[in-house]
């Protein structure tokens, strides 16, 4: 679809988030980036003094980005002057101060922090599985006041590397039970993150919020829009173990689970293997061709091997078996900086251009 540039900014520019934002949005054919902010010590600089080796995305920092002025974050009149929506890739307790002032000054605002995401009038977006929340915006509007602009957020980055399997089957063989156990990469942690000390041989059995976000979100996400509020889905128990492993892109996921209606292999493979949505139906830019990807080698997915899949868009997934206390046992993986972060909520973004929601 043919769709008019639109000018963007991102918040939190300087940060790992902000970068992958700025290396996946600078061909993008829908958004030009036009607004960057991040802190007070960043703020007057270019983007390359701000940076000024901390570059952290693939490739060359862009040509276009480099003497670009930072801003410091709440300097929402220039935002307002510059764009027509922000990418947020604030930290949390940052973005619950700033991502409410944006909506409210008329700014859509596409974010990857956890700050708004349980509250019930605001959508928690993967756009294959519960696209049809963003009909909720215009009530977050009436509720808060506010005109033009909104939040819309993304889940939890380990998140995509199992739920929308789970999904493809739900919708048919309705999940019950889910035991989880999450692999995550060190570049979920920011930089500097996790300290080398501390990681190199090493895994860590805890990530601080990990598991609770990890059993809670997608009740959310697979939840249905009620009156005034989503109402997060029922009859569904998820159990999830998360740890840190010395890897530097790319979370893995081990998963059993169990269903109303227990599928075959085959059913499995072929609801996989089928599975598109939204994003896929309207051609959206950012989205992968195959959401879900099966690979029947034994040995996969591998996180170097599959991790960039599909634009980095994709979940791979293997491993199918029987479980011995569940139903079934499989292994997911997606990347968590392009999936699972700025490539995640620059599909948001995209679904809410083509739905009207931003214009």
């Amino acid at each position: 679809m043919k769709q008019q540039q639109l000018h963007v900014g991102i918040l939190g520019a300087t940060g790992m988030v902000g970068q992958q934002y700025i290396h996946l949005l600078e061909n993008h054919p829908w958004f030009t980036v036009t607004f960057l902010a991040a802190s007070e010590r960043s703020a007057g600089k270019t983007f390359a003094d701000a940076v000024a080796g901390r570059w952290h995305a693939q490739g060359d920092m862009p040509q276009k980005i480099r003497n670009m002025r930072v801003h410091t974050v709440d300097d929402i009149r220039a935002a307002k002057e510059s764009c027509s929506f922000v990418f947020s890739a604030l930290d949390s307790e940052i973005a619950k101060i700033y991502e409410s002032q944006y909506a409210r000054a008329g700014i859509p605002v596409v974010s990857n922090a956890s700050a708004h995401r349980q509250d019930p009038d605001v959508p928690m977006l993967i756009p294959e599985i519960n696209a049809d929340h963003i009909a909720i915006i215009p009530l977050q509007q009436r509720q808060r006041g506010w005109n033009k602009g909104f939040i819309a957020v993304k889940p939890n980055c380990s998140l995509q590397s199992y739920l929308t399997p789970l999904y493809a089957l739900h919708q048919k063989y309705r999940v019950k039970q889910v035991i989880v156990s999450t692999m995550q990469a060190v570049s979920g942690a920011g930089h500097p993150g996790v300290a080398s000390l501390d990681i190199i041989d090493n895994v860590v059995p805890f990530i601080n919020g990990e598991e609770e976000k990890t059993e809670q979100e997608p009740l959310k996400i697979w939840g249905q829009i009620e009156g005034n509020a989503i109402i997060p889905s029922q009859g569904i128990c998820i159990a999830a173990h998360c740890n840190r492993v010395p890897t530097l892109n790319g979370h893995l996921a081990c998963v059993s689970v169990s269903f109303a209606n227990k599928p075959t292999k085959e059913e499995i493979i072929s609801a996989w293997k089928s599975f598109r949505g939204m994003p896929q139906e309207l051609k959206l830019p950012m989205a992968p061709e195959h959401p879900i990807i099966y690979r029947d080698e034994p040995d996969r997915p591998q996180v170097r091997l599959d991790r960039d899949a599909d634009k980095g868009m994709a979940t791979t997934v293997g491993r199918l078996r029987e479980c011995p206390v569940l139903d079934w046992r499989f292994v997911g993986l997606s990347h968590n900086t392009i999936r699972g972060a700025a490539g995640g909520g620059i599909l948001n973004a995209e679904l809410l251009v083509a739905k009207g929601f931003i214009l």
